[in-house]
């Protein structure tokens, strides 16, 4: 069983940046790919960012592409998701996933069995 804790989230002006951060416990994290997801008011779970259990392969939402930077570190069963050019339509609770192998083909939060509680990111204008 992965057990996954999210943190980083806050308040950032648009155009400001943050780093998320989600720490992984369990569940052989090195063989998992992983992902970010985010939850915005009126909207559905949307897939953000993932990558593979090696990081080779890397994926990103089209609104995100040039903006957001997803990585890991193996060693510290950790993952990260650096948020840059922020905009107000970044707005939204913001999770990490992990996949049930090492893939990171994944978009659709069905297909991840396992979350962390979620961190808030808010962007004024």
């Amino acid at each position: 069983q992965v057990q996954l804790v999210e943190s980083g989230g806050g308040l950032v002006q648009a155009g400001g940046s943050l780093k998320l951060s989600c720490t992984a416990s369990g569940g052989a994290f090195s063989a998992r790919g992983m992902a970010w997801f985010r939850l915005a008011p009126g909207r559905a779970r949307d897939f953000v960012a993932s990558i593979s259990c090696a990081g080779g392969d890397k994926y990103y939402e089209d609104s995100v592409k040039g903006r957001f930077t997803v990585s890991r570190d193996n060693a510290r069963n950790m993952v990260y998701l650096q948020l840059d050019r922020l905009n107000p339509e970044d707005t939204a609770k913001y999770y990490c996933a992990a996949a049930p192998d090492c893939s990171a083909s994944r978009k659709f939060a069905f297909q991840y069995n396992h979350w962390g509680q979620g961190t808030q990111v808010t962007v004024s204008s």
